[in-house]
């Protein structure tokens, strides 16, 4: 089965999800931010503490 026929086979169960990010000290959803904001956004990247605590 494709992607697209399983989203719309189970549309009915799905509900929608906000994300929020910290951003100058306060929490904010992501789909408020403007185009650009929301580009950076995705360009993130992630870390593990303990990793980086390792290489220390």
């Amino acid at each position: 089965m494709y992607r697209e026929e399983i989203l719309k086979k189970l549309a009915h169960k799905r509900t929608k999800c906000m994300v929020y990010t910290r951003v100058m000290g306060y929490h904010r959803p992501v789909e408020s931010f403007n185009i650009g904001k929301k580009g950076e956004h995705k360009e993130r990247t992630y870390f593990k503490e303990e990793q980086c605590k390792a290489m220390v």
